[in-house]
């Protein structure tokens, strides 16, 4: 894991060695001041050395406008170090997510995705800023100031340097605890981002059904863990921090008895007494910033932690003799298919469906039965296992072929319609960024939706809001259409792409449909039957099998389980042929 941190220094370099410098110097030049100081208490005033003493203070005082300039370059550039390094880690994970299967998705909250993506990686910035800045000052003015204690007096100082292995070992014991305190605040933290985007995202729905107490409780809920995990690391922060100064306390204590017996004794010197009672704090102070760092590096390996956790996660990819699927006629063939999405119920079971070029094959039945596990696993969005049968398209096995390429010639239109935050020109685009205005405009006329984008004040320009909320189902259903137009695929898939429409609305997006896939191969998952009846293929799912094939006329006469899911949704028996 330390490797995979460090990459991320690695373009910085440079700047990363100047700060390094910069942090340095500042050590160095806060040396100077107890050296100062101790030259003007056995010599300077002593001996009356009115100009040397003018000459000193002036000259502490350049360096410490110096030390200025240094700490605002380390804190500058620093702290930009750290954002560039979050921002490239931030880039890394996002572009990562979009290489992940859809069963990582089916695991995994969105809000607990962006805490990884935000406030993790916030403290990760700060670690690396942070980092290796304290250690490099701490631990060289630990080591000057204990050579110049050392040379005021060296009894005095291995008194003081005693105390250090307590500290270590109180530092040690509290550690564990303290991070194991702040992994579970982080996760917490996850749940209540999670819990507001689920509220904010269905807070229409909240509001239909007057369940903002409901939602408000749950809430409730994740605030209580977050503040019950805070508790418990604040606790654990609090005893790391308190038992850390008292020892750092003790050095003052034994300084002070120490040193006046020394001075009583003729020991040491005045000067040199009050020489190493202010010189002492060079080594405390480095001490006690090492301590800090204690809690910044458990929140930065935290966060570290949590964003290795999704990196390490397997991408989807190609198999490694994956070839290009070029020139499309559209001849797909499920053969021997089974498939379990948890490996504990299958949901398909020994599947075959062949069709052909150009053709359309309606898939009906009950919910749950396996329809839209087709339409998933043509696209390869979930993987067959060897052994579980194989998928082709133009005869070729869907896992030797790349995957960019399968889903480049397939359209999907699905019943919930995602739109993106923007407007109705970035959506349509979305099926082929590069399309030129007039193809753009031409996919939304085939899509029955470019009449509608014409009465808007902006047209293609206006926003339609978060998921299209400024738009109806039908005007949401007939964008996507337009946008599967654009990209103008070989083969379709409708998965109940009119199911949630009035009856108005859906013979408008029907005929958009019925343009649609003119043409192409199809492959539609329909619960309105009448919307199916023209299909070349009709095929009943049930229970993960395939029951019955055939045309609508022939299933009807057939009088199985189609014609009883036809009866049902047209009980007027003169609609029955």
């Amino acid at each position: 894991m330390l490797k995979r941190f460090l990459k991320y220094y690695k373009p910085h370099m440079k700047m990363l060695s100047l700060d390094m410098l910069a942090s340095l110097l500042i050590s160095l030049i806060g040396m100077v001041y107890p050296v100062v100081t101790n030259k003007m208490l056995n010599i300077y005033i002593p001996e009356k050395m009115y100009t040397t003493i003018v000459i000193a203070g002036v000259t502490v005082l350049a360096l410490y406008f110096i030390r200025m300039l240094l700490r605002y370059f380390v804190q500058y550039y620093g702290h930009l170090i750290g954002v560039k390094m979050q921002s490239q880690m931030r880039l890394d994970l996002f572009a990562h997510l979009e290489k992940l299967p859809f069963r990582f998705y089916d695991n995994h909250e969105t809000g607990r995705i962006m805490t990884r993506i935000t406030s993790d990686l916030f403290e990760v910035c700060e670690l690396a800023h942070h980092g290796p800045e304290n250690l490099l000052i701490s631990s060289v003015m630990i080591v000057l100031s204990f050579i110049y204690l050392c040379w005021i007096d060296p009894i005095l100082t291995l008194i003081i340097f005693a105390c250090v292995p307590i500290l270590v070992f109180v530092t040690l014991h509290f550690r564990k605890s303290m991070s194991r305190a702040f992994d579970d605040r982080r996760k917490s933290n996850a749940t209540i981002n999670a819990a507001v985007e689920s509220s904010v995202t269905g807070i229409r729905v909240t509001k239909a059904y007057t369940n903002a107490e409901r939602e408000v409780k749950k809430f409730k809920w994740g605030d209580e863990q977050f503040v019950d995990a805070s508790r418990r690391a604040y606790h654990a922060m609090a005893r790391f921090h308190s038992s850390t100064a008292f020892v750092t306390d003790i050095f003052n204590v034994f300084i002070l008895i120490a040193g006046g017996l020394f001075l009583y004794a003729g020991r040491i010197s005045f000067g040199d007494y009050s020489t190493f009672i202010v010189s002492v704090n060079l080594f405390i102070n480095p001490v006690n910033t090492l301590i800090g760092f204690m809690e910044q590096f458990q929140n930065g390996v935290s966060g570290f932690k949590r964003f290795v956790e999704i990196m390490e996660e397997e991408p989807e990819k190609d198999a490694p003799d994956a070839v290009e699927l070029k020139n499309v006629e559209g001849v797909i063939e499920f053969k021997d298919v089974t498939y379990a999405y948890d490996h504990s119920k299958e949901v398909l079971h020994d599947v075959n469906l062949r069709l052909e070029k150009g053709r359309k094959l309606a898939l009906v039945g009950p919910s749950g039965g396996g329809k839209s596990t087709l339409c998933h696993l043509l696209p390869n969005f979930y993987k067959l296992e060897e052994g579980d049968g194989s998928i082709l398209i133009d005869g070729k096995d869907i896992r030797k072929l790349t995957l960019d390429s399968i889903r480049r010639n397939i359209g999907i239109v699905q019943q919930d319609v995602f739109l993106f935050v923007g407007t109705i020109r970035d959506n349509i685009l979305y099926g082929r960024p590069d399309a030129t205005e007039e193809e753009m405009i031409e996919a939304a006329r085939r899509a029955n939706i470019h009449d509608y984008v014409m009465t808007l004040e902006k047209g293609y320009d206006t926003e339609i809001g978060e998921r299209g909320v400024r738009l109806s189902g039908g005007q949401k259903q007939r964008l996507s259409i337009a946008r599967v137009f654009l990209k103008d695929p070989a083969i379709l898939i409708l998965d109940e792409a009119t199911s949630a429409l009035d009856n108005t609305t859906e013979v408008l997006i029907q005929q958009a449909l019925d343009e649609l896939c003119k043409g192409r191969t199809t492959l539609v998952v329909a619960h309105r039957l009448s919307t199916i009846r023209n299909a070349d293929e009709i095929a009943v799912v049930m229970n993960g099998r395939i029951t019955e094939r055939g045309t609508h006329e022939e299933l009807i006469a057939a009088e199985g389980t189609y014609k009883d899911l036809y009866a049902l949704q047209f009980r007027d028996n003169d609609l029955i042929e």
